[in-house]
């Protein structure tokens, strides 16, 4: 290992039971042949660690031995392992949370997102980013240019979900996109279809989550009520991009879309198994798919953030240091203004 002037430990925030975050300290962690010690300036909370936080699993994903959350990460290489690029200690980097096997039929088709092995930060017994130091695969660490901060560059991850949800719609320029959701996955994908060409509206329950919406420029914006038939959509949208998982708002998107329209299903609800309007899926031949995180996307989302076509300003500005992290958990529930709490572990 490549290493100059590093601890001889570093700290992690685990989950040691629904509710209960613990800062441990344990020896620096050391690279394998292939990956690279990275210093963890900046990472997101997402919906998922809430919700491991608050209920210790995830559908068939149980917690059940001390597990450190947070995916959403961003640092910099400071060692490197023997069958490493030395010149890379130093980089800037966003970090992409999975690492599949490479061997599996999906893997090799392209679709890695669903190797039955990938090796997912925070996804139990998976240990994630919350932390000070991390070790992790080159193949997965982006450099990103000086001029994106750590806590925009930690925002590639929940941008890839946008990114790849555009992708499987095939959302094109003229399109009217719908977007049921307004959190921090919700408000980027919206801006993805948007710098897609398309023309979007989007649905929330929450007053706050609505005005975030419209200081992004979004002028199209429902209240979640008012969704069932599209009634207040002045044109049924040809897209609907689904991040909230709730039945109501699953079946009310469905049924706004005109015939022959798309839906992608990002979000993750209380309910395993849904059962959705078939009947109306038929009858107007909707073409209906699920997203699973993604694949082959932080170059492009590196891109948008780094070109600007993407707006970040709502999601920064709430950070929290490393011993606060179950605060940051609570923070968005506390206050639906705050969109993307982060954790900055060299914060004091």
């Amino acid at each position: 290992m490549v290493s100059t002037g590093l601890p001889p430990t570093s700290r992690r925030a685990v989950l040691t039971e629904p509710g209960t975050i613990v800062v441990e300290e344990r020896p620096l962690p050391k690279p394998g042949p292939s990956q690279y010690l990275v210093r963890v300036d900046a990472v997101g909370v997402c919906g998922s660690d809430v919700h491991y936080f608050e209920h210790g699993r995830i559908g068939k994903y149980v917690v059940e031995k001390p597990l450190v959350l947070g995916h959403e990460a961003a640092g910099v290489i400071v060692a490197a392992g023997p069958d490493c690029d030395r010149g890379r200690v130093g980089k800037r980097v966003a970090i992409e949370p999975g690492v599949p096997c490479g061997r599996c039929p999906q893997c090799r088709a392209g679709a890695y997102n669903l190797c039955p092995d990938i090796l997912f930060f925070a996804t139990p017994p998976v240990d994630g980013a919350f932390c000070d130091y991390l070790v992790h695969d080159g193949d997965f660490l982006f450099d990103v240019p000086d001029t994106l901060p750590a806590e925009v560059a930690a925002l590639c991850e929940p941008l890839s979900v946008g990114i790849w949800a555009s992708a499987k719609a095939d959302v094109r320029p003229g399109d009217r996109v719908l977007v049921t959701g307004c959190g921090p996955i919700g408000l980027l994908a919206a801006e993805v279809a948007r710098a897609r060409g398309a023309e979007v509206a989007l649905c929330d329950s929450l007053p706050e989550r609505l005005q975030v919406a419209r200081g992004l420029g979004f002028h199209e914006v429902v209240e979640a009520g008012a969704l069932p038939g599209g009634s207040r959509l002045p044109i049924a949208p040809t897209v609907l991009i689904e991040c909230t998982g709730a039945p109501p708002a699953v079946h009310a998107g469905l049924r706004s879309l005109e015939p022959g329209g798309r839906a992608v299903l990002v979000g993750s609800g209380p309910v395993e198994d849904l059962t959705l309007p078939v009947s109306s899926i038929q009858t107007r031949e909707l073409h209906v798919t699920g997203v699973f995180r993604y694949a082959n996307t932080y170059p492009v989302a590196i891109g948008m953030l780094a070109g600007g076509s993407i707006a970040v300003e709502p999601f920064l500005g709430a950070t929290f240091p490393l011993d606060q992290t179950a605060t940051a958990l609570h923070a968005s529930k506390a206050d639906p203004r705050c969109i993307k709490p982060m954790v900055i572990p060299s914060l004091r």
